[in-house]
Protein backbone atom coordinates (compact mmCIF):
# COMPACT_ATOMS: atom_id res chain seq x y z
CA UNK A 1 0.00 0.00 0.00
CA UNK A 2 1.52 3.40 -0.73
CA UNK A 3 2.02 5.81 1.41
CA UNK A 4 -0.77 8.20 0.31
CA UNK A 5 -3.36 5.25 0.40
CA UNK A 6 -2.76 4.32 3.67
CA UNK A 7 -2.78 8.33 4.22
CA UNK A 8 -6.39 8.78 2.93
CA UNK A 9 -8.10 4.53 3.30
CA UNK A 10 -10.33 6.17 6.07
CA UNK A 11 -12.52 8.50 6.48
CA UNK A 12 -10.79 9.76 9.65
CA UNK A 13 -7.46 9.61 7.57
CA UNK A 14 -9.21 11.58 4.90
CA UNK A 15 -10.01 14.65 7.62
CA UNK A 16 -6.72 14.80 9.31
CA UNK A 17 -5.05 14.84 6.10
CA UNK A 18 -7.43 17.83 4.64
CA UNK A 19 -6.62 19.34 8.10
CA UNK A 20 -2.88 18.72 7.57
CA UNK A 21 -2.78 20.34 4.47
CA UNK A 22 -4.82 23.03 5.56
CA UNK A 23 -2.51 23.96 8.15
CA UNK A 24 0.61 23.85 5.67
CA UNK A 25 -0.41 25.90 3.36
CA UNK A 26 -2.03 28.15 5.38
CA UNK A 27 1.71 28.35 7.85
CA UNK A 28 3.08 28.67 3.97
CA UNK A 29 1.65 31.49 2.98
CA UNK A 30 1.79 33.43 6.59
CA UNK A 31 5.77 33.09 6.47
CA UNK A 32 5.52 34.70 2.83
CA UNK A 33 4.01 37.47 4.74
CA UNK A 34 5.94 37.68 7.08
CA UNK A 35 9.24 37.75 4.86
CA UNK A 36 7.83 39.79 2.08
CA UNK A 37 6.02 42.58 3.58
CA UNK A 38 6.46 44.86 7.00
CA UNK A 39 3.68 44.87 9.65
CA UNK A 40 0.73 47.42 8.02
CA UNK A 41 2.60 47.27 4.23
CA UNK A 42 0.31 46.36 1.33
CA UNK A 43 1.28 45.07 -2.33
CA UNK A 44 -1.32 46.09 -4.88
CA UNK A 45 -2.11 42.85 -7.21
CA UNK A 46 -5.08 43.98 -9.04
CA UNK A 47 -5.50 47.66 -9.13
CA UNK A 48 -8.81 49.12 -7.43
CA UNK A 49 -9.74 45.21 -6.30
CA UNK A 50 -7.00 42.98 -4.65
CA UNK A 51 -4.24 43.99 -2.43
CA UNK A 52 -1.77 41.45 -0.29
CA UNK A 53 -1.52 43.46 2.85
CA UNK A 54 0.16 42.45 6.39
CA UNK A 55 -2.34 43.15 8.83
CA UNK A 56 -2.47 41.76 12.15
CA UNK A 57 -6.27 41.03 14.03
CA UNK A 58 -6.60 39.90 17.67
CA UNK A 59 -10.30 39.70 17.72
CA UNK A 60 -12.60 36.75 15.45
CA UNK A 61 -13.85 37.35 12.18
CA UNK A 62 -14.04 41.43 10.84
CA UNK A 63 -12.46 42.24 14.05
CA UNK A 64 -15.15 41.17 16.29
CA UNK A 65 -13.99 41.19 20.02
CA UNK A 66 -10.56 42.71 19.08
CA UNK A 67 -8.31 42.17 21.52
CA UNK A 68 -9.31 39.24 23.31
CA UNK A 69 -7.19 37.41 21.69
CA UNK A 70 -6.60 34.69 24.58
CA UNK A 71 -10.15 34.35 25.32
CA UNK A 72 -10.82 33.64 21.20
CA UNK A 73 -7.71 31.13 21.80
CA UNK A 74 -9.48 29.07 24.54
CA UNK A 75 -12.96 29.16 22.55
CA UNK A 76 -10.68 27.75 19.39
CA UNK A 77 -9.81 25.11 21.02
CA UNK A 78 -13.04 24.56 22.97
CA UNK A 79 -14.46 24.46 19.27
CA UNK A 80 -12.12 21.34 18.69
CA UNK A 81 -13.19 19.28 21.53
CA UNK A 82 -16.99 20.03 20.28
CA UNK A 83 -15.81 19.45 16.89
CA UNK A 84 -14.48 16.63 17.71
CA UNK A 85 -16.57 14.60 19.84
CA UNK A 86 -19.82 15.94 17.21
CA UNK A 87 -18.39 14.81 13.97
CA UNK A 88 -20.87 11.89 13.10
CA UNK A 89 -23.01 15.37 12.34
CA UNK A 90 -21.17 15.98 9.25
CA UNK A 91 -22.19 13.13 7.50
CA UNK A 92 -18.71 11.98 7.48
CA UNK A 93 -19.09 9.05 5.84
CA UNK A 94 -19.50 10.84 2.42
CA UNK A 95 -16.36 12.49 0.90
CA UNK A 96 -17.92 16.08 1.00
CA UNK A 97 -18.56 15.59 5.04
CA UNK A 98 -14.74 14.85 5.31
CA UNK A 99 -13.68 17.52 3.35
CA UNK A 100 -15.89 19.65 4.84
CA UNK A 101 -14.83 18.54 8.91
CA UNK A 102 -11.13 18.78 7.62
CA UNK A 103 -11.49 22.23 6.10
CA UNK A 104 -13.02 23.17 9.21
CA UNK A 105 -10.34 22.03 11.76
CA UNK A 106 -7.45 23.05 9.70
CA UNK A 107 -8.95 26.31 9.58
CA UNK A 108 -9.72 26.68 13.40
CA UNK A 109 -6.02 24.82 14.01
CA UNK A 110 -4.07 27.32 11.66
CA UNK A 111 -5.82 30.26 13.00
CA UNK A 112 -5.26 29.05 16.80
CA UNK A 113 -1.38 28.59 16.20
CA UNK A 114 -1.23 32.29 14.84
CA UNK A 115 -2.98 33.39 18.58
CA UNK A 116 -0.64 31.20 20.61
CA UNK A 117 2.70 31.69 18.70
CA UNK A 118 2.13 35.42 17.38
CA UNK A 119 -0.78 36.61 19.95
CA UNK A 120 -2.62 37.65 16.92
CA UNK A 121 -4.13 36.10 13.88
CA UNK A 122 -2.24 37.36 10.27
CA UNK A 123 -4.27 38.37 7.52
CA UNK A 124 -3.16 39.24 4.18
CA UNK A 125 -6.04 38.60 1.56
CA UNK A 126 -7.82 42.17 0.91
CA UNK A 127 -10.37 42.47 -1.56
CA UNK A 128 -11.55 46.43 -2.37
CA UNK A 129 -13.14 48.45 -4.70
CA UNK A 130 -11.53 51.83 -5.22
CA UNK A 131 -14.58 54.78 -4.62
CA UNK A 132 -14.81 57.91 -6.90
CA UNK A 133 -13.69 59.94 -3.95
CA UNK A 134 -10.59 57.52 -3.75
CA UNK A 135 -11.61 55.73 -0.39
CA UNK A 136 -11.57 51.99 -0.26
CA UNK A 137 -14.69 49.67 0.69
CA UNK A 138 -13.25 47.07 1.48
CA UNK A 139 -14.12 43.19 2.32
CA UNK A 140 -12.03 42.29 5.91
CA UNK A 141 -8.55 41.10 5.03
CA UNK A 142 -8.19 37.68 5.49
CA UNK A 143 -5.95 34.05 5.51
CA UNK A 144 -6.38 30.75 3.88
CA UNK A 145 -7.44 29.16 7.23
CA UNK A 146 -10.66 31.53 7.45
CA UNK A 147 -10.99 30.40 3.88
CA UNK A 148 -10.90 26.89 4.97
CA UNK A 149 -13.45 27.71 7.85
CA UNK A 150 -16.05 29.59 5.37
CA UNK A 151 -15.46 26.86 2.29
CA UNK A 152 -15.93 24.06 5.34
CA UNK A 153 -19.38 25.42 6.98
CA UNK A 154 -20.72 26.01 3.34
CA UNK A 155 -19.80 22.48 2.11
CA UNK A 156 -22.07 21.58 5.61
CA UNK A 157 -24.84 23.69 4.56
CA UNK A 158 -24.67 22.19 1.19
CA UNK A 159 -24.68 18.89 3.04
CA UNK A 160 -27.82 19.70 5.65
CA UNK A 161 -29.94 21.25 2.62
CA UNK A 162 -28.90 18.14 0.25
CA UNK A 163 -30.10 16.02 3.07
CA UNK A 164 -32.92 17.67 3.78
CA UNK A 165 -34.04 17.39 0.29
CA UNK A 166 -33.41 13.85 0.08
CA UNK A 167 -35.90 13.20 3.69
CA UNK A 168 -39.04 15.12 2.42
CA UNK A 169 -41.03 12.71 1.14
CA UNK A 170 -42.33 14.91 -2.06
CA UNK A 171 -39.38 14.55 -3.55
CA UNK A 172 -38.50 11.38 -3.80
CA UNK A 173 -39.44 9.03 -6.84
CA UNK A 174 -42.03 6.78 -7.16
CA UNK A 175 -41.25 3.24 -7.30
CA UNK A 176 -42.88 0.83 -10.71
Amino acid sequence: MSQLNFMVSTPNRRVAAIALGVIALDLLTKQLVLHSLGYAQEKIVVEGFFKFVHWTNTGAAWSLFRGNNMLLAMIAIAALVVLFFSRHHFDARTLMGQVAFGLICGGIVGNLIDRLWAKHVIDFLYFYVQQRNGTEAGFPAFNVADTAICTGVGLVFLLTWKGREAQNPRNRRPRN
